[in-house]
Order: C-alpha cells, then sequence, then structure tokens
C-alpha cells in the first residue's frame, strides 16, 4: 500500500515512516519544504517523491495520508487529503480543540473516508503490561484504585525555535495537547471512560503551558493523575499503579522511542523495567513488549478489509473534550 506524509520532522522521520516502512507501506512520497529534512527524506527513501505541496503530495495515488506536521496544519492538511478521498491518519493531536476534532470526524463520514488518530503509547510496554496483568488470573496488585502516570524532564531554557515551547495551547503548542493526549488516552484505555476533576496549567518559562497536572476519575473507580513538566527537577516515575494487594512501578520511558531514534528499532529491546512493590518486598516482573508497529498493522488490515481503525473515535473524542475542560478548569 502506498503512502505519503505531510511532514518530515521529528513526528514524521522518527514515529511515522520507520513504522510505516515495516508495516505493509510504501512510502511513496514526503512533503517538506525545510532543505535539511529533504535531505533526511531523500536518504531514508530514495525512490519517494519528495513533495512541495499538499496539492502535490496527495496527486501520487497514495492509499494513505499521514498528517505529521505543524499542530496548525493539522486540520488543513486532513481535510485536503479527505477531499481527495485518501484514508487519514493524523498525528496527535487531531485538532486544536474539542470542536475542530468533532468537525474533522464530521467531514470525514460526510466523504465516506476513514480518519484516526497516532496514540502511539497505547501501544507502549507499560500500557500493553498494565492491561495484561489487570486481565490476568495471577494479577499481582489486586484491585487498582490510582494511576500515577508522568512524562517529566527538566528543561529550564526555552527552545527559541521550538514551535511546540513557543505557541499556546489554543494554537497547537505545549504539553497540555502534547503529552497529556498521551498520558489521558492510555489512562482511558487502562481504566475506562473518565471525567476530569481538576486542572492546572502553568506556563512557568512564559511560553507554552510546560507544567500541566490533571486529576481524572474513571467509572471504574480508578484516580489517575497525569502529569506532564518540562520543568521538573526531579522527575518521578513514569508509572505508579497502586492496588490493594500491591504496586506496579515503571522508572523509565518506553525504551520504542530512544530505538526509532537511534535507527534500530526492528533489532532493540522494546521491553520496559517493571517492579512489582509490596513494602519493602520488591521484584521485578516480565513485562509485555512493546509494539508501536501495531498501529499501522492494524491500519493496513483496515485499509485491506480486516478489522477497526487502531484507535477508535470514542477515544480521540474524549481525550479532547478532557483538553478543553483543562483549559477553562
Amino acid at each position: 500500500m502506498r503512502a505519503g506524509i505531510f511532514g518530515y520532522g521529528l513526528a514524521g522521520r522518527v514515529f511515522h515512516a520507520p513504522l510505516l516502512k515495516h508495516s505493509g507501506f510504501e512510502v511513496v512520497a514526503i512533503q517538506t519544504s525545510n532543505p535539511e529534512r529533504i535531505s533526511q527524506a531523500q536518504a531514508d527513501f530514495p525512490g519517494a517523491v519528495i513533495c512541495s505541496s499538499a496539492e502535490e503530495l496527495l496527486a501520487q495515488n497514495l492509499d494513505l495520508a499521514v498528517v505529521a506536521s505543524i499542530n496548525t496544519a493539522h486540520e488543513v492538511n486532513a481535510k485536503a487529503a479527505i477531499d481527495a478521498g485518501i484514508a487519514v491518519v493524523v498525528d496527535k493531536p487531531m485538532a486544536a480543540n474539542l470542536s475542530g476534532t468533532r468537525e474533522l470526524f464530521n467531514y470525514a463520514e460526510s466523504k465516506n473516508v476513514p480518519i484516526t488518530v497516532y496514540f502511539n503509547r497505547l501501544w507502549d510496554s507499560d500500557t500493553l503490561t498494565i492491561k495484561a496483568l489487570l486481565s490476568s488470573k495471577e494479577n499481582p496488585i489486586g484491585t487498582p484504585h490510582r494511576f500515577d502516570g508522568r512524562f517529566e524532564r527538566f528543561r529550564p531554557d526555552l527552545a527559541a525555535q521550538s514551535w511546540r515551547e513557543q505557541l499556546r495551547s489554543q494554537h497547537g503548542g505545549g504539553l497540555l495537547l502534547d503529552l497529556q493526549s498521551h498520558l489521558i488516552s492510555t489512562a482511558i484505555d487502562c481504566f475506562g471512560p473518565a471525567k476530569l476533576k481538576y486542572a492546572n496549567v502553568k506556563s512557568i518559562r512564559g511560553a507554552s503551558d510546560d507544567d500541566v497536572l490533571l486529576i481524572l476519575e474513571h467509572e471504574s473507580g480508578v484516580v489517575s493523575s497525569l502529569a506532564a513538566s518540562a520543568i521538573s527537577g526531579a522527575p518521578g516515575p513514569r508509572v505508579r499503579l497502586l492496588g490493594n494487594k500491591g504496586a506496579l512501578v515503571i522508572n523509565d520511558l518506553d525504551p520504542q522511542e530512544a530505538l526509532l531514534r537511534s535507527g534500530n528499532y526492528e533489532n532493540g529491546e522494546k521491553r520496559s523495567k517493571v517492579e512489582l512493590h509490596r513494602g519493602e518486598d520488591v521484584k521485578e516482573l516480565t513485562a509485555i513488549e512493546g509494539d508501536y508497529s501495531a498501529f499501522y498493522k492494524k491500519m493496513h488490515q483496515f485499509l485491506t478489509g480486516d478489522g477497526q481503525l487502531p484507535v477508535s473515535k470514542s477515544l480521540v473524542l474524549q481525550v479532547a473534550e478532557i483538553i478543553d475542560q483543562a483549559r477553562s478548569f
């Protein structure tokens, strides 16, 4: 199947192109006007057409268009692909707000064109491990009641050239749209529908929101505390899940991102280090292997008439609604 990519920055080059390549898609076209990225695209995909416009990209007889451009261009690029009758994957977020997200879904449905969002963290090793353990007969933590999910780092100085760090949330920048999209989607995937109970969205460095804490209450009874920060001098564990019989702790980021950045995704270790804590008693558990490529394998299956879209409309809308509520909490 033939795929084209809007944008060849970090998202397009690292998180989409390699996974498309290994999931049954041929990357035949890439749209970018940045000279450095043009060179990267030519080196990575010598046979692909490097396009200077969306119109040129969409004229390449595509089966799938991947929107990995700057967030402010997501809706425009997605609508252009829909108008061309091409199935669309949009890197998160689909749009800047709930209204824009609903509008895109409605527009795609009116044209009978499939569209979905790339929530790759649903296939993190930690996400898959949590779901597997909670559904197993040997569930070691019992009934879960609290989930702490974090993406924290320490970058006290703003990156002057980074639109993610400069643009306000309503214009596509900031951690609420970026990393909280992952935290919210994985929490709902693991523990079910949720309502926002508390939100603290701060801009400590003076540009986009860079420290965001959300508290969700799931219908299952689990309370999720979700923290994304660029200004955390002491980052906490990536995951902590408390149950009535013990706790799961995962200290480090899923290894797949580092593997994708290094170009060694196929051969590297994709399991997180998972610990079971019962007070002072700590032992390591065997994690489920992470698999970002599952997203595009499922997308390929869907386009060939087998299965469903990898990420549901319902989940995307729930995430967008919580983000909207957090802005005005």
